[in-house]
């Protein structure tokens, strides 16, 4: 029997979960036992699979219905994000998981606390920035250049009792010198728990690989284990890895609609005039079409004039025009809801073909 992975959550947590959604998706039903048992883990799953919503909610839970800490002790919960508009989101979207799981906690007369969220990044004013430094929040969102100056400043003392660090779009950072930085942060942060323990790491992406060397970054490590005059041994962090990613069967067929004389001479000389018959009708072979209308070098053709836009009913298929190196990108949609704006998108687009 499958276990029910909204076990380890409070019942009200549990209830508001089932009434929002129909059940959980493979990335939280296989992200959340890590993350409960407060392992770092590095959770891969596809855009639109709610691992954000995986992270914080364990964050959620133990926020609303553990004692409220001291003020100087408050602030448990730190999100880091590369992108300083998805820490906007995050914020907003945080708002309505509380305000429902508080809803149903007050309606079973269980106590709870409301958490505090605030954001700290590049745009946000000096009196907030005050204010956090004297308030800290419960959860804190932020960016990793910004999360480098609070752990400079004053304000560091306010992220000495963060038990957990959820890093966002990991895959965006984790090869370049701004991760290198933000790694080096969590390092830094994770020296402001002596003698506690360690970071729960979190980190969070659609696209990250590899896996091992991605979480190898992610929980850092510890010198030790060296003697006297010897490199020290370094000793890595566990990291969890949940792989709740999807490889899509793809169908591809490259087609060349002009007879062949010698590959160059092909692409040159006969501009495809698009009266092959294959392509009245693509919708019988795929469900998106992506046409080269003009390789590099070869000269322009009046291909996109003849690209079929069918009457409604007619089904969906997405046909692209790229123009020198995907530039110019003219997209039908037959779907009825965007035909008018399809049609309205293609004819200009032909005009501009024309004037060429």
């Amino acid at each position: 029997m499958k276990k029910d992975s909204l076990l380890g959550f409070r019942p009200a947590v549990q209830e508001w979960f089932r009434g929002a959604f129909a059940a959980p998706t493979a990335a939280q039903a296989r992200g959340w036992p890590p993350i409960l048992d407060g392992r770092s883990t590095l959770l891969l799953a596809p855009t639109g699979s709610g691992k954000t919503l995986a992270a914080f909610l364990a964050a959620i839970d133990r926020l609303m219905f553990t004692p409220e800490p001291t003020a100087r002790e408050r602030c448990r919960v730190l999100y880091v994000s590369p992108l300083k508009a998805l820490a906007v989101d995050v914020e907003r979207n945080l708002r309505a998981p509380i305000a429902g799981i508080a809803a149903i906690a007050e309606r079973r007369g269980e106590a709870y606390r409301l958490p505090s969220i605030a954001i700290r990044s590049g745009d946000t004013p000096a009196s907030e920035r005050a204010r956090i430094s004297r308030t800290p929040p419960d959860v804190l969102i932020t960016t990793p250049e910004s999360l480098y100056l609070l752990l400079t400043s004053q304000a560091r003392e306010a992220l000495g009792s963060v038990e957990t660090v959820i890093v966002d779009e990991i895959h965006a950072i984790a090869g370049s010198k701004r991760g290198a930085h933000l790694f080096l942060s969590l390092e830094r942060l994770e020296s402001l728990h002596p003698g506690r323990r360690g970071l729960q790491r979190i980190g969070l992406s659609a696209t990250q690989r590899p896996l091992e060397e991605i979480a190898r970054l992610l929980g850092g490590g510890e010198a030790g284990g060296g003697a006297r005059g010897r490199q020290l041994a370094w000793n890595p962090r566990p990291v969890e890895i949940v792989d709740a990613g999807s490889r899509k069967a793809l169908e591809l067929f490259v087609e060349v609609p002009v007879e062949l004389r010698g590959l160059t001479r092909a692409f040159t000389d006969q501009p495809w005039d698009g009266s092959a018959s294959r392509w009245d009708t693509p919708e019988a072979y795929c469900s998106s079409c992506l046409i080269d209308d003009n390789p590099a070098g070869a000269p322009k053709s009046k291909a996109l004039c003849h690209l079929p836009v069918r009457e409604p009913g007619s089904g969906d298929v997405n046909i692209n025009a790229v123009r020198n190196a995907m530039s110019r990108v003219g997209q039908v949609a037959t779907s009825p809801a965007k035909r008018s704006q399809a049609q309205s998108r293609l004819q200009r687009l032909m005009a501009q073909f024309d004037a060429q």
